[in-house]
């Protein structure tokens, strides 16, 4: 798996925006219910196969709740893990633990969803020569993580925003005037034929981006049959990237086509949370 790293400012953040919206004035409950002193021990536990991803910031949220916590994990991100496995354990003061749990699962739930996701994707299309690639389909405010857990999952980053690249859609298109004069547009800007990625939604659409001159196709909401016929008509003259609709358990035919990249937004905007416990006891119990 990719071991990407998480800039520990963007971890300190995160942490504390999760906090200040999940406990606000305070933790009525626990400060009702646990005794200040009482320290104790929270686990958390995999209770379904996944890829475990997001441990830094179920860390964090506890340093940030008792400093003096002591963290240790059992996986690293990027691990497969099945039903049973210990994944990390927290030990400090208990109450600092209860109201940070709803906050690290969440992270912990979430990017672990999403990092399982892509590794399916990858196991999909291995041998194949198909790198597949994330989106900008991500939960606002929440993009770099997001894209985080696909990298630990083994999947590649597509741009992270619109400064990235010139990516032609089909709206582009439309207001332009066309797939050739977009792109024709696009190159009087400034930017490089070979950089310039235009989507098509059509073989017509695929010759007239070749004809303009465009050596990156992105084909929209194409069956495996016509990405084939595509590639074929394309003969090496661009790199070829597929995306609509596509996800997990549909993606082999897609690569055995000859597409060169997948792209999934499937990966960050319909990952399912994984099932992940904390289970906490005093110590000493």
């Amino acid at each position: 798996m990719n071991s990407p790293n998480l800039p520990s400012d963007l971890v300190a953040r995160l942490a504390a925006e999760a906090l200040a919206e999940d406990v606000g004035s305070g933790d009525i409950t626990t400060s009702a219910v646990v005794p200040p002193g009482l320290l104790a021990r929270g686990t958390f536990i995999a209770r379904e196969e996944m890829i475990v991803c997001g441990l830094p910031l179920a860390r964090a949220i506890f340093a940030a709740l008792d400093p003096a916590a002591i963290w240790r994990e059992m996986r690293t991100e990027g691990d497969a893990a099945k039903p049973g496995d210990l994944l990390a354990e927290v030990e400090g003061a208990a109450p600092a633990i209860l109201t940070g749990e709803r906050s690290a699962l969440n992270f912990l739930q979430r990017l672990s969803g999403i990092a399982t996701e892509a590794s399916k994707a990858v196991k999909e299309v291995e041998g194949t020569g198909a790198v597949i690639l994330d989106t900008r389909k991500t939960t606002p405010t929440l993009r770099a993580v997001e894209k985080y857990a696909v990298a630990v999952g083994g999947g590649q980053n597509h741009r992270f925003g619109l400064a990235d690249a010139v990516l032609i859609k089909d709206n582009h298109v439309a207001l332009a005037g066309g797939v050739a004069a977009a792109f024709e547009r696009a190159v009087v800007a400034g930017h490089p034929a070979d950089a310039i990625e235009i989507e098509v939604d059509t073989l017509e659409g695929v010759r007239e981006a070749l004809g303009a001159g465009a050596r990156r196709l992105l084909l929209d909401n194409f069956t495996p049959t016509a990405v084939a016929e595509a590639v074929r008509t394309i003969a090496g003259r661009a790199i070829v990237e597929v995306s609509g609709g596509l996800r997990p358990g549909l993606l082999r035919a897609y690569a055995e086509a000859g597409a060169d990249s997948l792209s999934l937004g499937s990966l960050t905007h319909s990952a399912r949370a994984v099932d992940i416990s904390l289970e906490v006891a005093p110590l000493g119990s």
